[in-house]
């Protein structure tokens, strides 16, 4: 008889008029890696988050290695030997890896206690040997990639004694070689008897590394499979109920001249540290140009300071516009950039920080774009009203009404809702950064092949990725930054992941 970790019978969640998860029920089997699956919306994070303490059931039982049990909070879950990994780590910046991995539990207060960082290091240095982790307990989590930050979160949980994981989308931000070593600490954890839930949506990965695989739809759950003669087009149907066309229509570039110059550009953070670092390339209208890189790579940086958002301390970038003179951007700030009549669009990686207003609602979003269009002391509200609601038909924003706060989305539809806005306004370039990060497979599909009706119409396109496959499959060329420095521009339609990666950690492609 199979023993279960987790069992959830007939668990639902609402939020308001909104039901997250209706009457769900899933089981996860001792020793085992389980994928869960499902669109934007389907109540993936909405489940894990109550397992994990942070929301509490309307109804329905949960059993912990079948025992009934209720989670009221963390610590609830924590006692239960749960622990959850969330997309966004929860770790203190100045602290080092050891102090953040401790915190909080009894007896060992940090700040009084420094003499106990021994033998804390100690046992994390055994627990890292005993998995396959690289870490180093002393260092300082602002120095970390996000590889070590999500290896600092895990042995966190693992330190704690917990048994069962729940990792929500592990790999986003991973290099190939990353996840692969990731993938091979996770496999070493399930021998060693413990039980693994990953949220993704990424089907190669959920073949890959899963025993099963559980899919939501609409809140409600649709079947657990076994992921062995599983395909991804099965897998894709019972998502989204029947057929979805997943392909992106990658057309020819056509040359239609140069729109973006950077020379020479460095940038430096407030802080003193060189976060781009004489950045010199051409991006051309009617093309996509992929920007890969380890996370913090300065891709940020560079999409900013084309923006007007962060000042070249060295080095031009030049603007030239389908007629008139070139225009150099690296002298003007954002206002001055919108008034020459440069036409940017910029989604950045910090949607709700930077992107939206979450307080705010979608028409009120809209009219961010607009709202100096007014007359007098009136804005137009009609155009921005019209706009939200043609991107919740057009994209499928799942929402109450166009007069919902943004704050009230889930983050997929969230990301729907700032990308819509911002191809509207038909650029010349586009920018985007990690534009389908949260949303599901056929979200994403819909969201790069606007992205690729921008190039047709005579955008230039920066696209800031994560996903290599798709860099590969939607992009003309990939620019790589590594350390803040570019180490090479390749050919999408010739270049393999193999190459991308070697260039995302400085090496160099293989001959």
């Amino acid at each position: 008889m199979e023993e279960y970790a987790i069992e959830l019978q007939g668990v639902t969640k609402s939020f308001g008029s909104v039901l997250a998860n209706d009457h769900v029920n899933l089981t996860l089997k001792k020793g085992e890696i389980l994928a869960i699956l499902g669109e934007n919306g389907s109540g993936k994070t909405t489940l894990m988050n109550m397992l994990s303490g942070i929301y509490f059931p309307d109804e329905g039982t949960i059993r912990i290695n079948g025992k009934e049990v209720v989670i009221r909070s963390p610590r609830d879950a924590f006692e239960l030997g749960i622990g959850m990994v969330h997309q966004h780590f929860k770790l203190i910046n100045v602290f080092t890896a050891a102090e953040n991995i401790i915190l909080g539990l009894e007896g060992k207060n940090i700040l009084s206690r420094r003499d106990m960082e021994k033998e804390v290091a100690e046992k994390i240095r055994q627990i890292a040997e005993k998995y396959g982790f690289d870490i180093d307990p002393y260092q300082k989590v602002y120095n970390m990639s996000v590889s070590q930050k999500q290896t600092v979160e895990i042995i966190k949980i693992i330190y704690r004694g917990a048994d069962i994981f729940i990792l929500d989308e592990p790999t986003a931000v991973l290099t190939p070689q990353e996840t692969k070593k990731l993938f091979a600490v996770l496999r070493n954890m399930q021998e060693a008897g413990k039980s693994i839930i990953i949220i993704t949506h990424k089907l190669n990965e959920v073949l890959e590394i899963s025993d099963r695989v559980a899919i939501l739809r609409k809140g409600k759950s649709i079947r657990e499979i076994r992921t062995s003669g599983a395909v991804a087009e099965f897998l894709t149907e019972m998502m989204f109920e029947g057929k979805t066309f997943l392909d992106i229509n990658r057309s020819e570039p056509e040359d239609r001249g140069v729109r973006i110059s950077m020379e020479g550009v460095s940038v430096r953070a407030a802080d003193g540290v060189l976060k781009l670092d004489n950045v010199s390339f051409k991006v051309s209208a009617g093309e996509i140009l992929g920007v890969a890189g380890i996370s913090g790579s300065g891709q940020k940086e560079l999409v900013e300071a084309i923006a007007g958002l962060q000042k070249a301390e060295t080095g031009k970038i030049v603007y030239y516009p389908p007629e008139g003179e070139a225009k150099l951007l690296s002298s003007m700030a954002p206002s001055e950039i919108s008034k020459t009549g440069v036409k940017l669009a910029f989604v950045p990686e910090d949607r709700l920080g930077m992107g939206l207003v979450g307080s705010m609602d979608l028409t009120d979003n809209m009219m961010l774009r607009s709202y100096n269009e007014g007359k007098g002391f009136f804005a137009d509200r009609r155009a921005p009203r019209e706009l939200a609601e043609d991107v919740v038909k057009k994209l499928e924003v799942v929402t109450p009404g166009v007069n919902t706060p943004v704050r009230r989305l889930s983050g997929g539809n969230v990301q729907k809702v700032l990308v819509g806005r911002e191809i509207a306004s038909s650029p010349t370039v586009l920018m985007v950064a990690y534009p389908a990060r949260g949303l599901d497979v056929s979200s994403a599909y819909t969201i790069y092949n606007l992205l690729n009706e921008q190039k047709e119409a005579g955008a230039a396109v920066i696209c800031v990725g994560e996903d290599l496959d798709v860099l590969l499959e939607l992009c003309d060329r990939i620019m790589v930054l590594s350390g803040g420095k570019l180490t090479g521009i390749v050919d999408a339609r010739s270049a393999s992941k193999e190459d991308i990666g070697m260039l995302m950690i400085g090496e160099g492609m293989k001959q």
